[in-house]
């Protein structure tokens, strides 16, 4: 029987390909082998594995940067072993979503060389043209360490063409009708495929009016309507759709329509927040964001994480915060890029397990479905040397062998180096030494998503924060049917002491679901706990 609510309870995985495993000893991860993967994903326990771009490109932008939306790059094999990877997974039921980049393509994709061919090419009015650089003036430029335009002029038919990313990156114009209907195709192609849906890249941006930010506008959400009736018409209500829109909860609200756009949204700005709340050892900057989140549609669900393949942004904070961001997690300039910082977990938590912890049980508690960065399921570090954000793109570590249990290959044909310093190096972080050890980040990874996965409140239930005098603990109650889950977490280096008025559940024994331990019966005086550093329970009352 299909689940219409699968993606409220799943756990997500960004499986970035290249660098999960080389089944073709080519130095580039491919999905032979990822093929050869899928039962460690089965073993951790996710339900959907999120593939971030398999198209051919000319990888500017790591595969967003699209030549070809109906084929899969010669780098990771072919339809067919993508068509493996798929049937593999379902097989174990994991259900799987593929980036859909619809805002722009590459400059080498064949519609682009025919529009900037001649002016009266018919490709032409499928991207976005203008005489000169005054119109959409009021658009933000986005990569601001690299551009300081949206327009780029292109010599061969003496105009300027509108991007909102990198110049090689041309904007599709979603004003014709054909661009529309072949998004309308590609979405067809691929679920018929076999894919489960899709997360849609840089949504906000699709239109273009001029005296706006060309972001969030109406016939954005028009268009997005449209797709949505399609996807439901033709492939019924459990495929879906993830929207990637960096934006405030409100604005992103808007994307989720009246449960007639979205399934799901990311929600950006809860993210920096978990990290500034244990810096400043306060709960107040998550109640903050959290307050300021709207309700969302019934049939909608936000889908939160820690890290993933992009900078830890910090768009959604005030300058304030950014400067105290970057100081606290970034004092190395070379951390730094656009308004975020480019490393992984562990290091932004100095590879302290406590806080890793804490942070994995709040992104597993906290309203929506969470996703799980590869590789931050074992601590797995990162490398600022190398190039924009691919220090965040190493290669997986699955032993302490040869390049980590990657590659067959050598040193020079490897995409990128396998880490190898004294703290976060393949030989010390891998998958084989964290399986054969009950106490290793992987292991308790395992454990805590099996244990979500048994309580659907986590996914499915209400949220209502509780607020006790001792501001550094945060606490939360999940309800949903005839569960009630307490989430405490001490955000604080050292012990504190907090109490909560649970007089109505008076003889209730409560009983920490990551633990199995059974605290104090509740009496009718407040109820006392006293948390060692970064602890954090999940208790079923």
């Amino acid at each position: 029987m299909k689940d219409k609510d699968w993606y409220k309870k799943a756990i997500f995985y960004e499986l970035y390909p290249r660098a999960f495993a080389d089944g073709n000893g080519d130095g580039r991860g491919d999905f032979r082998g990822l093929l050869d993967k899928v039962d460690y994903l089965a073993e951790l326990g996710v339900d959907c594995v999120w593939i971030t771009p398999f198209y051919p490109s000319p990888q500017y932008d790591d595969g967003y940067d699209v030549a070809d939306y109906y084929n899969v790059s010669e780098e990771f094999g072919s339809l067919a072993d993508l068509k493996a990877v798929i049937k593999a997974l379902h097989e174990r039921n994991i259900k799987v979503i593929a980036d859909m980049v619809m805002n722009h393509t590459s400059q080498d994709h064949e519609w682009f060389k025919q529009a900037r061919s001649s002016r009266d090419n018919p490709y032409r009015d499928w991207y976005v043209w203008s005489d000169t650089t005054e119109l959409y003036k009021d658009a933000r430029v986005i990569f601001l360490d690299s551009l300081d335009s949206n327009w780029t002029y292109d010599e061969q038919t003496e105009q300027y063409y509108w991007h909102r990313f990198y110049p090689q990156q041309p904007d599709l114009n979603f004003d014709n009708p054909d661009v529309r209907q072949e998004m309308f195709n590609i979405i067809d192609f691929w679920l018929e495929l076999g894919l489960d849906g899709f997360r849609a890249d840089a949504i906000p941006y699709l239109f273009e009016r001029d005296g706006t930010n060309c972001e969030n506008l109406p016939e954005t959400h028009d268009f997005l309507k449209e797709l949505r009736r399609h996807m439901d018409y033709k492939w019924g209500d459990d495929k879906i759709l993830l929207a990637e829109a960096n934006q405030w909860p409100e604005d992103t609200r808007e994307y989720f329509g009246d449960g007639d756009e979205f399934h799901m949204g990311f929600h950006f700005p809860v993210m920096p927040r978990l990290f500034m709340s244990l810096k400043q050892e306060s709960r107040q900057s998550i109640i903050d964001i959290m307050h300021r989140t709207p309700p969302i549609p019934d049939d909608c669900q936000w889908c939160i994480f820690l890290r993933n393949h992009d900078e830890l942004t910090l768009e959604m904070v005030t300058e304030e915060e950014r400067q105290y961001m970057w100081e606290q997690y970034a004092p190395d300039r070379e951390m730094r890029m656009n308004l975020g910082i480019r490393r992984r977990l562990a290091p932004l938590l100095d590879n302290d397990r406590r806080r890793i912890e804490l942070l994995n049980a709040l992104l597993f508690s906290l309203p929506g479905s969470p996703i799980i960065y590869y590789g931050d399921e074992i601590g797995m570090g990162d490398n600022i040397k190398l190039y924009d954000r691919n220090g965040v793109r190493t290669p997986m570590q699955w032993h302490s062998g040869h390049q980590g249990g990657f590659s067959d290959a050598g040193n020079e044909t490897l995409y990128a180096p396998v880490i190898d310093d004294d703290t976060f190096g393949y030989q010390r972080v891998n998958v084989a030494d964290q399986r054969n050890y009950d106490d290793s980040l992987f292991n308790w990874m395992k454990k805590t998503i099996a244990t979500r996965k048994q309580y659907d409140v986590f996914g499915m239930g209400t949220f209502t924060f509780v607020e006790p005098e001792n501001e550094k603990v945060l606490a939360y109650w999940r309800a949903y049917q005839t569960q009630r889950v307490l989430v405490v977490a001490n955000l604080s280096a050292e012990p504190q002491t907090v109490e909560f008025s649970l007089e109505i559940f008076h003889g209730h024994e409560p009983r920490d679901l990551l633990t199995d331990s059974v605290l104090p019966a509740i009496d009718g005086k407040p109820y006392e706990l006293t948390l060692e550093p970064y602890a954090y329970h999940w208790l079923l009352i």
